[in-house]
């Protein structure tokens, strides 16, 4: 079919597109068979389009190759997938994954391969969000069996908080990139004005627009886990694990702080193996 070619040859292995040592692929892992199949699917076709998104070839080859992915996405739920994405169809119709979720996924790549993002406003900054991370959680909710209700508002609050952490994490590399995901209001209420994404993330004040979206992320966070706490633990362990871990990500953060130099962060092992005994894993 047309686009086949350019959106399966992306496809990692079913498991191998979470690296085993992220606390990912630790979450997913403790799942039963089932449940971590389809995830390492999910993830496999994140990994995919993220590739396609992050890419070195021109802009108009990178929107083809998502324009594949939505043509492949067609055929799985058309009952005609590809070769390569035959296991991804076989988890679509055992969980009753949706289809507006994966596409929210592809449209969230797009929106960086359209035009560098910079500094965008409180809306287009939550709508990213919802695509690239929200949207990744709805689909996992279904496959480790919540309500759909409670599954979606834990998706919009946990995937809020996972990629803001990110972006704070990530505010040197991605600047490297051509893009500062911060938003515009936050800069704008810490006086660091609008120019080349370098000079964004070199501003003394900078520190004041990171401390604004982490509050943002805290926030999310606090409701994540409230409705953690009224689910069966079983249910919610990956994503328990996964918030846990990033929180302590968002914690060090505001520890260290954002003035230059800023070290890399990371989760120390024994912070981790706390997480997992917590959780019964270890």
């Amino acid at each position: 079919m047309a686009g086949t070619e350019i959106a399966v040859q992306t496809v990692p292995p079913a498991g191998n597109a979470v690296s085993s040592g992220s606390s990912f692929h630790t979450a997913l892992k403790i799942l039963p068979p089932a449940q971590r199949e389809a995830m390492f699917e999910i993830y496999g076709f994140c990994r995919a389009v993220d590739d396609i998104a992050d890419g070195d070839g021109p802009r108009a080859a990178r929107l083809v190759g998502l324009d594949a992915w939505r043509a492949d996405l067609a055929a799985c739920y058309a009952g005609t997938p590809p070769a390569a994405l035959r296991g991804l169809a076989t988890q679509i119709q055992r969980f009753g994954l949706l289809q507006e979720d994966f596409l929210a996924v592809v449209d969230g790549m797009a929106m960086d391969v359209l035009a560098d993002i910079r500094a965008p406003d409180n809306a287009t900054l939550d709508l990213y969000c919802d695509r690239v991370a929200s949207a990744v959680g709805r689909l996992a909710v279904r496959v480790f069996g919540m309500e759909r209700d409670t599954g979606v508002a834990l998706a919009h609050h946990l995937g809020r908080a996972l990629q803001l952490t990110n972006i704070l994490r990530d505010i040197d590399e991605d600047a490297g990139l051509g893009r500062v995901y911060l938003p515009a209001e936050a800069l704008a209420a810490a006086g660091v004005p609008l120019g080349a994404p370098q000079a964004i993330v070199g501003h003394p004040a900078i520190g004041r627009a990171c401390a604004e979206v982490a509050q943002q992320a805290q926030a999310y966070y606090a409701q994540a886990f409230a409705i953690m706490a009224g689910c069966p633990r079983r249910i919610v362990r990956s994503p328990r694990i996964m918030g846990e871990v990033y929180h302590v990500v968002l914690q060090r953060l505001l520890a260290r702080g954002w003035a230059n130099p800023r070290a890399r962060v990371r989760v120390p092992r024994a912070r981790l193996f706390w997480i997992l005994l917590r959780h019964g894993l270890i």
